[in-house]
Parts: C-alpha cells; structure tokens; sequence
C-alpha cells in the first residue's frame, strides 16, 4: 500500500524550518558597532620572517591599549572580529572565526589564537578568491555590525580567479567597505609578479566603499604601527575629510580615476614565458 502524499503546503514548511535553522537569524544577533574581517596575504612570495612579522603586528595591535579603547568608544562597545590568511584562488583558512572583543581580555584570547600555529604560505595571489571568501563569511556572520568592513593585506596585483574589480564591487554593492594594506616591503622574497606602484592598484582597484581609505607599508619595521594605526581608524569609522596620516603613514583614499592598470597581474603572468627567453 503506498503512503500518503505530503500536501506541498507541508513539504514547502518543512523546507523553510530547515533553511531557518541553517541561516543566521540577523534580527536576533548579538549587535557590535563593527564586524571587521583582517585578510592576511600569505603567499609563495611572502617569506618566513615576513610571515612572523605580520602575525606579531597585528597581535600587538589588537591588543594595545588604543585599539581596545577604540572599542570601548562604540555605541555598543565591542566588536565581531576573524583573522583570514589567503593566497591563491582556492586557498582562504580561517585562523581566528567570528569572535567578540569587548575588552583586553577578550584581545588577548585572540592574540592567543594567533600565536598557537604559524602561517602556512601557499602558491599565487588571488585577492579576488579573498575578497569572494570573506563575502560569504559575512553572510554567514552570527553578528550584525553596524558596519562591516575588510582590511585587506597583501604585497603583489591579483593574479588569479576572477578580476579584483569585480569581487571588491560586489561587496561594496552589499555596504561592505574594503580597506588595504599594500606591502611595499624590502626583504623578502622577490617575485618577478611585484609592482613598483601597488600602492597606486590599491587604491584604484581594490579598496572601495564607505569611508575606504589604505595605509601603505614602505619598511617592516613600520608594520605595527600600520595595523595599529588602521584599526583605530576602521574602529573610529574611518578617517575624517582633511586628515591625511603623516608622511610615515599617509592615509590614502580610493579613487574612482582608475588610472592603474587593474589586470596588471593577471598580463604579468600570462606573459611569464619572457622569463624563459632571458638566459
């Protein structure tokens, strides 16, 4: 004897209890003034000392006294924060998920994360494949900030998976707001893909949104208090019109002139047979 039909009416309830228990209820979530997403390059290019020296910089900014006072000066006073390291297309790891920080214990819990395993570099930059990833973090975010944004490091153009403009588009399409961090750094590895104007692709084609701005990093030895100074500055709700850094940190705006060359990576490695042809 066969069963019963299900009415669709029953099928279709069934359906949206099962999606309603898969998917953040953004109406209940615990509220903080931001949900910021720190996007970490940690490609081939990258070396050992390079990688340290990024992971100790942003511990010792997070937890310093004006990035936690930064915090207690919300509305709500804490924030939704995740740590990502990334590099090609298909390679995001999520070091540190979604995490509230309200005080300096809080901050420390997270410096403790970062600290229990070192970075793993991998082949190839794709900014796009981190700016793609941490979109769907913020879908799938229990948090809701009162603004979202991702601050974005790296030291060379996106070259592969889908082009930098559009995936940074496609977040600023949802009120997310892109900061950059471009490496312009000495001392690593040199790469035959690394520009001499990534401060100039920054802020033409990857940062974006409201409020987005970049601080360039000329030397590692600046590199703390880079971070330091960004996260104030993110936690503040970006830097105000006039305010231009210091000739150490200037604070650089996006641009809508577009007068970088956007595919520069993507043409520098499909051009790479030149390097065979140099004997």
């Amino acid at each position: 004897m066969s069963r019963p039909r299900q009415p669709l009416l029953v099928l279709q309830a069934g359906l949206i209890l099962a999606l309603a228990s898969t998917t953040p209820n953004k109406a209940n979530a615990d509220v903080v003034d931001v949900e910021l997403i720190l996007a970490v390059d940690v490609s081939l290019s990258m070396s050992p000392m390079e990688l340290a020296i990024q992971r100790d910089g942003y511990v010792a900014a997070l937890t310093s006294e004006q990035v936690i006072n930064a915090i207690r000066d919300g509305a709500h006073g804490k924030i939704a924060l995740a740590y990502v390291e990334w590099a090609g297309a298909t390679v995001q790891h999520i070091v540190v998920p979604w995490t509230i920080i309200e005080t300096m214990e809080d901050a420390q819990n997270v410096a403790g994360q970062l600290s229990v395993h070192p970075p793993n570099s991998a082949r190839r930059t794709s900014i796009s494949g981190a700016l793609n990833f941490v979109g769907d973090m913020f879908a799938e975010s229990p948090h809701r900030g009162m603004k979202r944004v991702v601050d974005i490091s790296g030291d060379g153009p996106n070259n592969q998976g889908a082009l930098v403009v559009g995936a940074r588009d496609a977040l600023v399409e949802q009120g997310i707001t892109v900061n950059g961090l471009p490496l312009m750094t000495d001392g690593g590895f040199s790469s035959v893909y690394d520009i001499n104007y990534l401060d100039a692709y920054y802020r033409d084609c990857v940062i974006g949104g409201p409020g987005a701005f970049m601080i360039p990093v000329n030397d590692w030895s600046q590199f703390p208090e880079a971070v330091r100074r960004k996260l104030v500055l993110e936690l503040a709700g970006g830097p105000e019109d006039g305010y231009y850094g210091s000739a150490a940190f200037p604070v650089i705006r996006a641009s809508d002139s577009r007068p970088a060359d956007c595919e520069i990576g993507e043409k520098m490695w499909r051009d790479r047979s030149w390097m065979w042809d140099q004997r």
